[in-house]
């Protein structure tokens, strides 16, 4: 519940916007719809199974039935098929949705790009919300990284915890804020694959994004 608090006092999300979730046996934990953060209780989390249907728990047996939020299915297939990913957070931070609006991912413009898991952080297709196509193109555009874009709509980061993915959503929307004021002197020029490759190779050896979402120096 704390994660999902500080989605709001980060200041990348706003309102009941954006949503939280963790993996359990058989499933995973999920934020609920329409619900502000503030208000929020543990039991008020919903427990689904990878179709979405709720899973009998007795953590959640005196909860008040609140409905998923509605990307629960993108949450899902995202913890489905990443095994090594134990938690997703999607929110609708300004910066990295004003270039989602363009259909504009973030390039190598700056080595700290690496920390998402490759060299530059995609942007996927549009499609409504809360839909089997939405979360279709999130994976693809999550495949070999631990963030995405989204098209006209936010961002989406994966971590080995919550508080990881949620360290990992603040670098995203920090580098889209970096990217778009460089590009107020012309498109900056871009890092080469080779050197992207050596940057991840140091983060690994540094265990980077284990820790504080702090640049390594």
């Amino acid at each position: 519940m704390a994660v999902a608090r500080q989605m709001n006092a980060s200041g990348i999300n706003q309102g009941t916007s954006g949503n939280l979730s963790a993996r359990i046996e058989g499933g995973l934990l999920i934020t609920p719809t329409s619900l502000p953060y503030e208000l929020m209780g543990p039991e008020d989390l919903v427990a689904l199974d990878w179709q979405g249907q709720p899973l009998a728990s007795a953590a959640m047996a005196e909860g008040p039935g609140r409905r998923p939020s509605s990307e629960w299915r993108l949450h899902a297939d995202v913890l489905r098929l990443r095994p090594e990913i134990q938690a997703v957070v999607h929110c609708h931070s300004i910066r990295a949705t004003a270039l989602a609006c363009h259909g504009r991912g973030i390039p190598s413009f700056h080595y700290m790009v690496a920390v998402a898991g490759g060299a530059d952080i995609r942007c996927s297709g549009y499609a409504t919300f809360g839909t089997g196509e939405l979360s279709q193109l999130a994976v693809q555009a999550l495949d070999g990284r631990l963030a995405c874009l989204l098209g006209h709509h936010g961002q989406v980061a994966l971590g080995t915890s919550p508080e990881q993915a949620l360290r990992l959503a603040i670098e995203v929307e920090t580098l889209a804020a970096m990217y778009l004021e460089a590009s107020r002197l012309g498109e900056p020029p871009l890092l080469s694959q080779e050197e992207m490759q050596r940057v991840q190779q140091q983060m690994g050896k540094l265990l980077y994004g284990c820790g504080p979402a702090t640049a390594p120096g």
